[in-house]
């Protein structure tokens, strides 16, 4: 018996004796001074061109609208940070419980104020902000209150107010030009005296959101929209104050979309000449929803303007 496992032991052992000469283990290297030098400046490199940019959706949307502009960005080795605004994607505050603009902007600026360094002397540690739509308004505010903390502000067809074109006169602007809003309705559940909630219809997101955009996203954002509140514009008035030293310190750029029917193309020149930008930049063939219909263009433009 004991020769039997006498046996069977050097049988094991030859065996993995075998295995070792047939797979060799590889010596370990030590990397010349040369090479761990150019590899850490090959680092320190890569870590200077990375940008952070911080996605922010319009109505009735959420921080899932940007997943195929998110997926670009972080593959060409940028931060990106895509939030919920109160009450929209997997936020958990209900609609009705927000009585002012304010309150919608909250999750935006807890960001920018509790999540980024104070101490932002270089650009590397600056944030880019990128407002999509009704999300123009969210960047507006966070450059009023965190320009310290922000290298550049990117409108992506969106809504511009700024020191020369206060809130007041581009919502005037903004109902005097609307189109009809087809399926879209109008929620009363606080009383005819209080502003509405608000939720796009199937139909009108088909038609003139989405028009260009590929069939599943919007099947997509038939399941995941949500009820935006209208703020009136005393509310708004009183929380979007924008000064030149502060929010027009600051870079802008607008992005067009020229296919929008939402915010036509008309209406975004007219914004972009009451309130000048640094750069515009226009996307072709994109409707109100660029991030769907037009991602990997938007994504070269944002690159683009972050290297400029």
């Amino acid at each position: 018996m004991e020769m039997k496992k006498s046996v069977i032991f050097f049988l094991i052992v030859f065996v993995l004796m075998g295995k070792l000469r047939s797979n060799p283990v590889e010596p370990i290297s030590t990397p010349s001074s040369s090479s761990s030098s150019s590899s850490i400046e090959g680092r320190l490199s890569k870590e200077r061109k990375q940008k952070h940019f911080v996605l922010v959706h319009g109505a009735c949307h959420g921080a899932w609208s940007w997943y195929k502009l998110a997926a670009l960005l972080r593959s060409a080795g940028h931060r990106v940070t895509a939030l919920d605004l109160a009450a929209s994607g997997i936020d958990s505050q209900q609609v009705n419980q927000l009585q002012s603009i304010s309150e919608y902007f909250q999750p935006l600026m807890n960001f920018m104020k509790h999540s980024l360094p104070e101490d932002n002397k270089d650009d590397q540690s600056k944030v880019i902000l990128v407002g999509h739509s009704l999300g123009g308004l969210a960047i507006s505010k966070a450059m009023e209150i965190f320009p310290e903390k922000i290298s550049a502000a990117v409108f992506v067809t969106a809504l511009m107010p700024g020191p020369t074109l206060n809130i007041s006169i581009l919502d005037q602007e903004t109902t005097r030009r609307r189109g009809s809003l087809g399926d879209s309705r109008f929620m009363y559940d606080d009383g005819p005296e209080n502003p509405p909630t608000f939720i796009f219809g199937s139909n009108h997101l088909s038609s003139d959101l989405y028009h260009l955009s590929p069939p599943k996203d919007l099947s997509l954002a038939t399941m995941l929209i949500r009820p935006i509140r209208l703020y009136s514009e005393e509310d708004m008035s009183k929380q979007i104050v924008l000064s030149q030293e502060k929010y027009g310190s600051i870079r802008r750029v607008y992005v067009v979309c020229d296919q929008d029917k939402v915010i036509p193309k008309d209406f975004q020149l007219w914004m972009i000449k009451k309130n000048p930008t640094a750069d515009v930049k226009e996307i072709t063939g994109s409707d109100h929803m660029v991030m769907f219909s037009k991602p990997q263009e938007l994504s070269a433009c944002l690159q683009e303007i972050a290297e400029a």
